[in-house]
């Protein structure tokens, strides 16, 4: 194609492949489906749906860019623009950012046409146009002609003649005048020296928007003066609009108070002793472990009820946190960390409750290393945002934790570019939350509502308010992913450590790697994380106070056997059990003998045996057992029926409603828990017994739920695509617009209408099909598939038998066969077509 592009499917036909490529990989919704020729391109390109997500995509100084362009002249030329963006005393750095700009709207296929005639797409100017219903961040109003649309003659003659211009013969050239006016600079400064200095002053305030007021019916004079010239032109019955040629003027010609044209830096940078770093963060992370794994231990025998609306209540959430010593917060950051992870997940029963999933036992046997990988994996893909937990949602109701309402799909992104963010400073160098979140806004600028037209006074005092930041979802994912990451062990103090830079060192280009990726950069990390995390110790040192003290992480049985045997009373460095005639019993329960306490003890202790330690378990295990518990509604047996007496005389019994059936027999009306509990509560020793006789033994780890998977991310719109599905569908769109572009010799037929198919009867084509396998020359067909959808094409016919034609097809880059049947008309192409 020569000469100048009309329109942006013109311009996208002279794109190269690569730049199709870079097209599809930024803007990936227009892949689905794939476009069957660029003209098809080209109008989904300009969709507004599309177009919205690829202007919310631009970083602050792009988008300030595409904005000028929109109160820009249709086409503007690039020194324009550049006047528009640097102002009259220019900017250096906007001038070398400034062709960076037009190649991203380019590439993105926002901005089209050559340097002289730049075309802002047009969906994309109506978005950015600005409207009174929807203000530009610019602060500009409407052109003079805009504002002066309706206006009177003759009202239009009185306002040029005020402003020192001769009459015209119509409004067209009257408007023309004013607007050369405003923007010639030596003439409009020479107006504005004889205004009033309250004129002035109220220009001041709209200069840089909102730039609509209110005025009264009877104007003060500094006002009317503005009005007689045009400088403030009615917006309504009391509203007033600067137009954006006198705007512009004030402005020294900047479309924007501040072009921003570089990214805020990432300071003041703190930084500290790598090392030291990377053992904070091995410390928090093994605290993580920990948390998880206590977790998974008060859930054992099955976690809380499923709200009916799904997630869990405040009270249990409150109950968790009690129980993992932490706030609310926090404990629902821990609970969304496993469920993540897939390690608890509701049951799925008819009383449904969330308990611990079987990959729970798998993740429970890792290595701390490993097991903390999976951890981080699961948070850095999750789009679920526990930091939304207990805030109402759009019809008021309070957020629940676990509950089908937290996803968030920008968070995957937010979470990597953050830490990329950090990753990108010296090792150990720390950076304020807050110069995280400036560069954040600068990459993704936030879009806040429109700001309301403000009010101005009669005498021209006050100002409209500009409307303030708004609160938007990126920056408190940002926040959260900061917090997140330190209590993860990602980061350590404030810094990332060397294994997460390893987390989010992908080989992708993407912002959102497949999970295979992540799962081996998790592995990475992991292998970087194991030499700082302490070894497991196999001792505990026992104390005559009836405590035992863990120098530090046990090993796995050893924990798990002392967390029956024992309380534990602190945490920290070293771990403090404590030793109850409680504790003691539930040992008992769980099927340990006396001697098996014994054994167990003087085994994995450094100090030996203390002796009330070692009588506090013979006293429990001599009394454990006396009395059997059974089903009856329940019953008590005992050997000694003195004991039985003694129970039976005692007024805490009452509540359990007992009587001697025999000597050695007492039966209840209760339930045997209850029953066992009442006793406890006692003082005495109970055990449950089977039916036939035999004792009960009590596990702690009985109920997991059916198999689950960790819950599915939610996309943040069409995945990326990879680069064979890129390359598939530039070879596609090429063909397609071969198919639908090529010049086709004359049919004897009645021509198609433009975008239709050939018309020809069946021997027709079957005559043209054959001469074209024996001329070795390209066809174009129209198809009509087995689903009813018509297609055009262009083939080369290989062979035609049996009322088949098999031919290289050039728009699927592939040999088929097709149906005659199903072809409706063929054209012979033009010699230089193909």
């Amino acid at each position: 194609m020569t000469g100048t592009p009309r329109t942006l499917a013109e311009e996208l036909r002279t794109r190269t492949d690569r730049g199709l490529v870079g097209l599809l990989r930024a803007r990936p919704d227009l892949l689905n489906p794939v476009p069957g020729d660029v003209t098809q391109l080209a109008t989904r390109a300009g969709t507004r749906a599309s177009v919205v997500r690829a202007v919310e995509r631009l970083d602050r100084f792009v988008l300030q860019t595409a904005e000028a362009l929109a109160v820009a002249p249709d086409p503007c030329p690039y020194d324009t623009l550049g006047a528009l963006m640097a102002g009259d005393a220019g900017d250096p750095a906007v001038a070398a950012e400034l062709p960076r700009a037009v190649a991203e709207l380019r590439a993105q296929a926002l901005v089209w046409g050559p340097d002289d005639r730049l075309r802002l797409v047009r969906t994309a100017r109506e978005l950015l146009t600005p409207s009174p219903a929807h203000p530009s961040p610019t602060g500009l109003g409407p052109t003079v002609a805009e504002a002066m649309a309706g206006m009177s003659p003759g009202r239009l003659q009185e306002i040029i003649a005020a402003a020192g211009l001769p009459t015209t013969h119509d409004p067209v050239t009257a408007v023309g005048a004013l607007t050369t006016l405003f923007a010639d600079r030596v003439r409009m400064a020479a107006l504005l020296d004889t205004a009033p200095a309250e004129s002035v002053a109220v220009l001041d305030k709209l200069l840089w928007g909102p730039p609509y007021g209110a005025v009264t019916d009877r104007p003060a004079p500094h006002l009317q003066w503005l009005l007689d010239r045009g400088l403030l032109i009615p917006a309504g019955a009391r509203n007033v609009v600067l137009p954006r040629e006198a705007a512009l003027h004030l402005r020294g010609g900047r479309a924007h108070h501040d072009a921003e044209p570089v990214p805020p830096a990432l300071s003041p940078a703190t930084e500290r002793d790598p090392q030291l770093v990377d053992n904070a963060a091995a410390s928090q992370a093994f605290t993580a472990l920990a948390t998880v794994e206590e977790l998974l231990k008060e859930w054992d025998l099955g976690g809380p009820a499923v709200l009916r609306a799904g997630g869990m209540s405040v009270r249990d959430l409150k109950r968790t946190a009690t129980a993992l010593d932490t706030t609310e917060q926090l404990a629902a950051f821990w609970l969304e960390l496993a469920y993540a992870a897939g390690l608890i997940a509701s049951d799925g029963e008819a009383d449904e409750r969330f308990a611990a999933t079987p990959a729970a036992e798998e993740w429970l046997q890792l290595p701390d290393h490993a097991r903390w990988a999976e951890l981080a994996a699961g948070w850095l893909a999750a789009t679920r945002a526990p930091g939304i937990v207990g805030t109402a949602d759009a019809k008021g109701r309070a957020l629940a934790v676990l509950g089908p309402h937290l996803d968030r799909s920008p968070a995957p992104e937010v979470r990597r570019r953050a830490l990329a963010l950090l990753a990108a400073l010296p090792p150990g160098t720390a950076v304020p939350a807050s110069a995280v979140l400036a560069r954040l806004r600068w990459e993704r600028p936030l879009r806040g509502g429109a700001p309301a037209v403000g009010h101005l006074p009669a005498d021209g005092d006050g100002a409209p308010a500009a409307p303030g930041p708004a609160d938007d979802l990126r920056s408190r994912l940002a926040q959260w992913t900061l917090a997140e990451a330190e209590l993860l062990g990602v980061t350590g103090r404030g810094a990332l450590a060397t294994h997460g830079r390893a987390l989010i060192d992908s080989p992708s280009d993407s912002t959102a790697p497949t999970p295979a990726e992540t799962t081996a950069a998790a592995t990475r990390a992991a292998a970087l994380l194991a030499p700082l995390l302490p070894e497991p110790v196999d001792h505990v040192l026992l104390q005559a106070d009836l405590t035992a003290v863990a120098p530090g992480p046990l090993r796995r049985p050893l924990a798990e056997a002392l967390g029956v045997l024992a309380d534990i009373e602190s945490k920290g460095g070293a771990t403090v059990y404590r030793f109850t005639p409680g504790s003691v019993r539930r040992a008992l329960d769980a099927g340990r003998s006396a001697a098996e306490l014994q054994e167990f003890l003087a085994a994995h202790s450094r100090t030996p045996v203390p002796q009330p330690l070692a009588y506090l378990v013979d006293d429990v295990a001599r009394k454990h057992g006396q009395l059997r518990i059974g089903a009856a509604a329940a019953y008590v047996r005992c050997d000694d029926d003195a004991l039985l007496s003694e129970i039976l005389a005692d007024r805490r019994a009452a509540t359990l409603r007992l009587r001697r059936l025999a000597p050695t027999v007492l039966a209840a009306q209760t339930s045997p828990d209850q029953l066992l509990d009442g006793l406890r509560a006692m003082g005495y020793a109970p055990a449950a017994e089977s039916a036939a006789g035999d004792v009960l033994i009590a596990r702690a780890d009985s109920y997991r739920t059916p198999p689950r998977t960790a819950p599915a991310p939610v996309p943040d719109g069409p995945p990326s695509p990879d680069p064979t599905l890129l390359a598939a569908a530039v070879r596609a769109i090429r063909a397609g617009d071969l198919a639908a572009t090529a010049e086709r010799k004359p049919v004897q037929a009645p021509a198609p209408a433009p975008g239709g198919f050939p018309r020809t009867t069946s021997a027709e084509t079957l005559a043209t099909m054959q001469a074209a396998v024996l001329t070795n020359s390209a066809l174009w067909i129209g198809y009509v598939n087995a689903d009813g959808a018509a297609s055009q094409r262009v083939i080369a016919p290989v062979r035609v038998e049996g009322g088949f034609v098999t031919a290289y097809d050039h728009t699927s880059d592939e040999v088929r066969t097709y149906p005659l049947h199903r072809i409706t008309g063929v054209a012979e192409l033009a010699d230089d077509s193909v």
